[in-house]
């Protein structure tokens, strides 16, 4: 089976850069399925290239022409992230009304020990970073981090995008089996980082 790397849902290209995370949530829709309306996004193997990429998104664009392109997938994209830029970097120049967002766990300045949100500025449009709790208990719980002071770094993460003026959500997964955050605590704790907010509902059978 070859790489999925590309795929659609509800006419917008998604792109699948890796199956690696920093989380490992509870609600994740991977632990209960291997595939997205019928396309297998758990990855034969961690190798694939920009090109490989930019491959698989010029056969869907041709065929699935869309105003949006989404990095998200089975795994974290940042922890791709020469692939993403290399991408970001075709899409904006061959497509340039194209709009580029990023979905992400906020984990991506931890990881590589410096602020990476100004390599991005330009390329992305919009990152949509998983809050996931009102609390770093709640959020412990609920995403299970790989790594230190995970809540912070998102919340810090929040802020370095707001901060070089691009358009970022603050996201939660709300009604996972019935449970129920502070919403009104996580919005405010998005407005007070620059952030819109989304609530997210939990959707049982996924897609």
């Amino acid at each position: 089976m070859s790489n999925i790397l590309v795929y659609t849902l509800e006419n917008k290209i998604y792109i699948n850069l890796t199956n690696r995370c920093t989380n490992d949530c509870i609600f994740c829709l991977r632990n209960d399925k291997s595939d997205v309306c019928g396309q297998g996004l758990w990855l034969d193997n961690e190798n694939s290239t920009a090109q490989d990429v930019i491959a698989q998104f010029e056969q869907i664009y041709a065929n699935t022409p869309s105003h949006e392109v989404i990095f998200c997938g089975y795994g974290e994209p940042m922890l791709k992230l020469d692939n993403l830029i290399q991408t970001a970097k075709y899409v904006k120049e061959k497509y340039p009304n194209i709009k580029i967002r990023v979905n992400t766990n906020g984990h991506a300045n931890f990881v590589y020990k410096r602020n990476v949100v100004p390599e991005l500025k330009g390329l992305v449009d919009e990152f949509s970073v998983s809050l996931n709790g009102a609390t770093s208990e709640e959020y412990n719980e609920l995403s299970q981090p790989k790594i230190k002071d995970a809540y912070d770094e998102v919340k810090k993460f929040i802020k370095c995008c707001s901060d070089e003026d691009i358009s970022v959500v603050a996201s939660v997964v709300e009604g996972y089996k019935g449970r129920h955050i502070d919403l009104e605590k996580c919005e405010k704790i998005a407005f007070d980082l620059g952030a819109k907010f989304r609530v997210r509902e939990w959707i049982e059978n996924g897609y």
